[in-house]
């Protein structure tokens, strides 16, 4: 790697936050560095751990180039930018600007304009804002997390990789395995918490076999009761019962870098990325699910430098916070936490207090904004968008709702469930930015399986379940997930879902990774339907006629996950959205706008708005504003549906009827697909099975955008 030098008394000093181009790049520099201070290049920019920097000059008068840093200590207050050699003068060097550390073009209306190349004859040539959705699942487990192990899981992480990339492998229970397209990324989430020691109980380890509790585990797995060997060993990490034989951290660090070389060999940028993960897995309180994912922007030599956090060091998320600031602060590397599974958390999750009971401070606010960009909105445990009691409106709240107890079984009351869904939590986050100045909740969305067979599949004709105890049998539809004394959860709840999409620039580590910090990022409960969503203030039916949304969305507008103010006067926000299915399911339904906001009286409010739907010469909205259903082609009994209803695409430009210039808002897009065959429907016809008539038998599967937020001007 090159590296520019350069000396500090060479420019001129200014107070203001700068971030600079990464011509360097260009011209095979990756590094500036100055007194023991550097600065990566990052997705096309060099970003700096610092709040001072320094003009850039040079002989062809280059512009100041602005941004928002993120993720500054006081450690590396005293950093800077360099003057670019005389190199760089002949490549005409253009004013730019950002607004997010990492990003891969510019954010706001004006710079996003000048980004788009001048129109040529080719309308494809020099685009620079993301033109491919990269379709991934961020949430990996294989048979080297505990759990997923003693339920019979034997494949490892490059089993996981291979699957992705499109290769056939032979699942855990011998029944070959391949998806119908490949994946374009995948993050192997293995828990941090005895992470690898599955094997040493499984083999028999005398060691492991000392101790009564493990030797009682082993047997249970040997004897085929593997699942209730796994909700024990749930129990006992929940309750802090693990014995110390499980928590060795040099096992631990053995284990992570055989993760990360498998990571590392497979990584192709350019074809796959295989990013460097783990789960960090707490479950507080007896099984208040307040699980993390934390992804790596980095490479092996870089995560290798600090064992993953694990909760035996700690339950409370503050403090994987802390991790991540030291990670950063010791390799200059870059994570991010995604949290999961709020619906299995009895209130935790979103909950207006912090771990420990007490109020939350702005500086708490401003750590979960900084580390924790998305959220996982869908998965095979349960739907996170929203709620029936919570949306009483929304005839499509209920949707693989899960809300019996938490992790371990223990009930939930009704009042829990305010603080564990994810639009509940868009709206208190306006609340909360109403109080610190930051919202803490301000949180993109992306779908990901929370699979513990190391394969991918939440097809619902392709769907190997949650455990390897529950991977295609005849009687997995009444095998019990959860079976506690207090909460049978059979295997027919289980969801097939989810996956995430990523509007990046390139099929990287650094470019997937910055998109999912800026929240350029959308969830699926399986489909890959290809959505756009922009958000600005002059978006005209005009926009919606072309073939190409995106080159108004980004000249005009913010993309899902970005941010709108300062309405002009007498406009109210527009919205272009558009949604394409995916070949291999079904039609579109409808596509509806999610609006939450904040009033005057500082009350929260919902609504969903219908805005583009199919058969549209046929539906019309009746009295109580609602549409009527699309229809049902399913044939249950043969697992199939007919393309007679719905639309293969739709798009419009929808402007918010309801807007006040002066209140905080949200707005995300729901995308709802036709009915199709739910997996259950699969089982029955291959397996020839009948299920009990409270099995549904058919899905409306769907997407769930990033929200763009409204701030009023100040």
């Amino acid at each position: 790697m090159q590296v520019l030098k350069f000396k500090l008394d060479k420019f001129n000093r200014e107070e203001q936050l700068i971030v600079g181009h990464s011509y360097c790049t260009k011209v095979g520099f990756n590094r500036i560095e100055s007194k023991g201070v550097r600065a990566h290049s990052r997705g096309g920019h060099f970003a700096v751990k610092a709040i001072k920097a320094f003009r850039l000059i040079t002989a062809y008068s280059v512009s100041v180039c602005k941004c928002r840093l993120s993720g500054c200590t006081a450690k590396y207050r005293e950093a800077l930018f360099a003057a670019l050699t005389a190199v760089l003068v002949l490549m005409a060097l253009p004013a730019v600007s950002a607004e997010v550390v990492g990003a891969d073009y510019p954010r706001d209306e004006k710079t996003t304009s000048e980004a788009l190349s001048t129109q040529g004859f080719s309308p494809y040539a020099g685009r620079k804002y993301p033109t491919q959705v990269y379709w991934g699942d961020q949430h990996v487990h294989t048979g080297w997390s505990v759990d997923a192990g003693a339920a019979g899981a034997t494949l490892t992480p490059e089993d996981a990789v291979r699957f992705a990339r499109g290769e056939e492998v032979m699942s855990s229970t011998g029944v070959p395995a391949k998806l119908a397209r490949p994946l374009d990324w995948l993050v192997v989430a293995d828990h941090s918490d005895m992470a690898g020691t599955i094997f040493s109980i499984r083999d028999g380890d005398a060691a492991f076999m000392a101790v009564p509790l493990i030797k009682k585990w082993h047997n249970m797995m040997k004897a085929g009761n593997g699942l209730q060997a796994t909700s024990e060993m749930i129990q006992a990490q929940s309750n802090n019962r693990i014995p110390a034989v499980m928590k060795d951290a040099k096992f631990a660090m053995n284990i992570w870098r055989k993760n990360t070389a498998i990571m590392e060999q497979y990584n192709e940028p350019g074809r796959f990325t295989a990013f460097i993960g783990y789960e960090w897995t707490s479950n507080a309180g007896g099984g208040d699910n307040l699980h993390r994912n934390v992804i790596y922007r980095d490479g092996k030599a870089l995560a290798d430098q600090m064992v993953p956090m694990t909760t035996f060091d700690s339950e409370n998320p503050e403090d994987l916070w802390k991790w991540m600031q030291r990670y950063e602060e010791k390799t200059f590397g870059s994570v991010l936490a995604i949290p999961h599974n709020g619906n299995l958390s009895n209130g935790k999750m979103f909950a207006l207090n912090t771990f420990k009971g007490k109020r939350l401070t702005k500086q708490w606010a401003e750590d979960r904004a900084r580390w924790e960009p998305l959220y996982e909105v869908t998965q095979m445990k349960g739907d996170g968008e929203a709620h029936p009691m919570l949306s009483p409106n929304d005839e499509f709240a209920d949707f693989d709702t899960w809300d019996q107890s938490n992790l371990a079984g223990v009930p939930k009351t009704p009042d829990m469930i305010r603080n564990e869904y994810a639009r509940e939590a868009l709206k208190q986050g306006l609340k909360l930015e109403e109080k610190f100045g930051t919202n803490p909740f301000k949180y993109g969305f992306v779908g990901g399986t929370d699979t513990h067979t190391a394969l991918s599949t939440p097809e619902e004709d392709n769907y190997f379940s949650k455990t390897a105890a529950q991977e295609p049998k005849p009687d997995r539809w009444v095998h019990p997930f959860l079976d506690t004394p207090q909460v049978k959860t059979p295997g027919w709840k289980l969801a097939a879902a989810g996956w995430a999409g990523v509007w990046a620039t390139e099929n990287t580590r650094e470019a997937l990774w910055d998109a999912m910090k800026r929240k350029e990022t959308y969830s699926s409960t399986g489909p890959r339907i290809t959505v756009r969503f922009f958000g600005g203030f002059d978006f005209t039916p005009a926009d919606a006629q072309t073939r190409m949304p995106a080159e108004a969305g980004y000249s005009k507008g913010v993309p899902m996950g970005g941010d709108l103010s300062h309405a002009p006067a007498g406009k109210a926000p527009t919205f272009l959205v558009a949604a394409l299915k995916d070949p291999y399911s079904g039609n579109l339904d409808r596509v509806q706008v999610v609006k939450g906001w904040l009033d005057g009286k500082g009350n929260l409010h919902e609504k969903v708005y219908d805005v583009v739907w199919s058969d549209a010469d046929k539906r019309k909205p009746g009295s109580d504003g609602k549409l009527p259903v699309v229809g049902n082609t399913v044939n249950i009994k043969e697992a199939t549906w007919t393309s007679t209803i719905g639309a293969p695409e739709l798009i419009t430009v929808w402007k918010d009827p309801d807007f006040e210039p002066k209140t905080r808002a949200f707005y995300y897009a729901r995308i709802i697909e036709i009915p199709t065959p739910r997996w259950t429907a699969y089982d029955a016809k291959r397996f020839n099975v009948e299920m009990d008539k409270e099995v549904p038998m058919t899905t409306q599967e769907r997407a769930y955008t990033s929200p763009i937020w409204y701030t009023p001007g100040t």
